[in-house]
This record gives C-alpha cells, sequence and structure tokens, in this order.
C-alpha cells in the first residue's frame, strides 16, 4: 500500500506539553490532507486513541510521565508511521535514523515538520522495526529496563523489574510472573533477557530467566538436573549451563 496525495491521512498528537501539541496543531493547518483525530496529554490516553481512531500517523513524544513515548510504541505495534518528538535524547534520535523513522527535536521548526511528514507518508505499509529493536537500540550502553509494559487488551499493567519474579518462554511470548500472578509479553525470552540487568537477572535454563533476590535454594532434580526453589515455593528447572552462571552470581554475592 503506498501513500498517494489524495488521501486522507487521521493523525494523533501524543505530548504531554501543551504548547508542544500547539505547535503540531498550528502546522498540520498546512497538510490539508491530513485531520487531527484526537490529541493526547499522556501515554494511557494515547494507547486508548489508538485502538478508539485507527490513525494513519501519529507524532509521539518521547518523554512523558508514566508511559514513556518507547512504552507506547510497543503497546500499539509499529504498522502505523510514527514521528517522534524529543527534546534532547540523542540514543533516541540515532536508533529513528537507523530504524528508518523520523522524529522532531524541540524546540519544533516548521520546515524539518515538513520534511517528517513527507518522509512518515513514504512508510506507509513498510514493515517497520519491532518495539523491542527498536527501544534496544535506543538505550544507552549498560543502561536496563526498570520496568515492563505490559497490554492486555485495553488494560496496561506496568511492572517494576526489581518486582519480577521469573520469566517464562511460551513461543514468542513471555509469562512474566510477579506477585503471585502471570501477565503474558509478546516478545521472546532472549529479547527480554538483553533488557534486563545481569547482575540480577540470570538465564538458568532456555525457557526461564529468574530474579536472583527470589532464588532460597538450588536441590538436586534428576541425572545432572537441578531446579531451583524460589521465595514463593516457584520450583524452575536449571540447566547445567544455567546452574553455572546462576551458582557464580550467587557466590559473588556471598
Amino acid at each position: 500500500m503506498s501513500a498517494s496525495r489524495d488521501k486522507r491521512w487521521k493523525a494523533l498528537i501524543v505530548d504531554d506539553e501543551e504548547l508542544a501539541r500547539h505547535v503540531i496543531r498550528e502546522f498540520l493547518e498546512f497538510h490539508a490532507e491530513i485531520d487531527i483525530a484526537a490529541e493526547c496529554a499522556n501515554g494511557m490516553e494515547a494507547v486508548k486513541a489508538v485502538a478508539e481512531h485507527k490513525p494513519n500517523l501519529i507524532f509521539l513524544d518521547v518523554q512523558m510521565p508514566k508511559l514513556t513515548g518507547f512504552d507506547v510504541l510497543e503497546l500499539i505495534g509499529t504498522d502505523v508511521p510514527v514521528i517522534f518528538v524529543t527534546a534532547y535524547d540523542q540514543y533516541a534520535m540515532r536508533a529513528f535514523d537507523v530504524h528508518a523513522v523520523d522524529y522532531l527535536l524541540k524546540p519544533i521548526g516548521r520546515e524539518r515538520f515538513d520534511a517528517a511528514v513527507e518522509r512518515a507518508k513514504t512508510r506507509l505499509g513498510e514493515k517497520m522495526a519491532t518495539p523491542a529493536e527498536l527501544s534496544a537500540a535506543a538505550r544507552p550502553p549498560q543502561q536496563f529496563l526498570e520496568r515492563l509494559v505490559v497490554k492486555d487488551g485495553t488494560k496496561v499493567t506496568l511492572i517494576p523489574v526489581g518486582k519480577l519474579d521469573y520469566a517464562e518462554a511460551q513461543d514468542d511470548y513471555v509469562a512474566l510472573a510477579t506477585q503471585g500472578k502471570k501477565h503474558l509479553k509478546q516478545q521472546t525470552i532472549a529479547g527480554l533477557e538483553a533488557c534486563l540487568d545481569p547482575a540480577n537477572f540470570v538465564r538458568i535454563h532456555r525457557s526461564y530467566i529468574v530474579n536472583l533476590e527470589r532464588v532460597v535454594r538450588i536441590e538436586p532434580y534428576a541425572k545432572e538436573s537441578r531446579i531451583a526453589i524460589l521465595a514463593d515455593g516457584a520450583r524452575l528447572p536449571v540447566s547445567r549451563a544455567g546452574y553455572a552462571r546462576l551458582k557464580a552470581l550467587l557466590d559473588e554475592r556471598q
């Protein structure tokens, strides 16, 4: 599917700053083919608005309270061209370039705005990078996730990483165990592992990552295999390689 000049576009403006939304709104007056479907002052509103209005183009702020632009992107997917808006995030700008999505640097200039809109139009129908890939590329080296964002229908759950007990691979999803509940997130176990601090989380099995703080003891299970017993009583399989990694980290903490 390609964009045509006479195509009508529905745009969503997402920014917690009223002035920034106002500037984008003004600049869009020069693009008669684009209608503003909704304006959102935070990420939660944005996730709902995307489901309700199904926009063709999203102007998305990077730094927002509660849900960041990356969180929103992860929740809505990447089928819609997104123009990111940022005040200073050099890492984000590098990631946007790598993944062929555009960005606007605040304060926004009219000429740059028009160029970003034209570039976004050419992306309609193209396969974008996955949210996990984009987020990983945008994070500075050695900066790991502080929370996990999970969407279940219209419900959005934020899980502080420190409250994650363990993660279990389930095909292209991971089941996140926290406070007696499990939340299903569309991400591979390898992708999640790369986002977590290896000083606190360890891959004990091809299908399991565990929070070291939750491990109470390790017990033999069968020939050359073991299980990890967690504080809540959960019992997780430990592979030979996983045991070596787990034991090394536990020894460091003693």
